[in-house]
């Protein structure tokens, strides 16, 4: 508890009242706990009201598990979604990554980790092609070959089930879909839930489906984009944590808008899967605030 920058992060949605703030910083002030960051939000379509606050860990008597448990009647009091969580930045954030055959995604987490860029430890890599095993196992990371047979949903139920007990051996943090070429079925939508992060090749939901830069350079656009979005059974419709653009002209080939879109894909999943890991996305409905 001595390390001044361990810090504890509270998150939570609940419905819009006055005393919101009086009540969980009259909870923190109560035990000693030292605010070194607050953001806070209210829609006032929904009527919902949003905060993160991020107290120094070694300022409360006791660890995130007590502070958690003591929390949970505060979280009660103020009718808080049953997502509302405490983590704790002294715990180490874990990440598996599933792709197919490009590779762009893959090289710019990995370099970011490297790098320390990116504070996580990627616990697997997960592939239905072999063709990034060796960029994988040249970072020290385990590359699991998970072969998808052509065909409907059912011929793929097995491979989809091997998938799932290599990712659940580790319990991640994020389960990021870096170029992943599969649809996820349901049942695994529902059981990564809110961890399950996607980057879409396009700015949803203009383009979607397959060829989305041929689309976009048949009609002339002038900004091409990239979506990080959290993934659901309804395909490429998941809450979007982050979007940006890159600006194309008439002179650009086919090819120049997919170079130019893999590095906003990169920049964009990167920036996501920071802000999910920092507890920086919270999620009501199809929505999300980002703090």
């Amino acid at each position: 508890m001595s390390n001044p920058e361990r810090r504890y992060v509270i998150s939570f949605g609940c419905p819009d009242r006055t005393g919101i703030i009086a009540r969980i910083s009259g909870f923190l002030a109560e035990h000693g706990g030292w605010i070194v960051e607050a953001a806070y939000h209210t829609d006032p379509d929904t009527g919902w009201f949003f905060t993160r606050q991020v107290v120094r860990a070694d300022s409360l008597p006791f660890d995130a598990a007590e502070l958690r448990s003591r929390f949970a009647d505060v979280a009660e009091s103020l009718s808080a979604e049953s997502s509302w969580q405490v983590s704790d930045t002294g715990e180490r954030r874990r990440a598996v990554i599933l792709v197919s055959k490009a590779g762009h995604c893959l090289y710019d987490l990995l370099g970011r980790v490297a790098s320390g860029e990116l504070d996580v430890d990627v616990a697997a890599v997960i592939g239905n092609h072999e063709s990034l095993g060796d960029i994988t196992r040249a970072h020290g990371i385990p590359f699991h070959h998970v072969p998808f047979p052509a065909g409907d949903a059912a011929a793929k139920a097995p491979a989809f089930a091997e998938v799932r007990k290599l990712v659940d051996e580790h319990d991640p943090h994020a389960v990021v879909l870096a170029r992943f070429m599969q649809v996820l079925p349901p049942e695994l939508c529902e059981a990564w839930a809110g961890r399950a992060l996607n980057i879409h090749h396009s700015f949803l939901p203009s383009f979607v489906g397959a060829r989305p830069y041929h689309q976009a350079h048949a009609r002339g656009v002038k900004l091409i984009g990239a979506t990080c979005h959290y993934v659901t059974a309804d395909l490429d419709a998941g809450p979007i944590v982050d979007q940006d653009v890159i600006r194309v002209d008439h002179g650009d080939s086919v090819e120049d808008l997919v170079r130019k879109g893999r590095d906003i894909e990169k920049v964009t999943l990167a920036r996501g899967l920071r802000w999910h890991l920092e507890g920086r996305v919270l999620v009501h409905g199809n929505r999300t605030v980002v703090f």
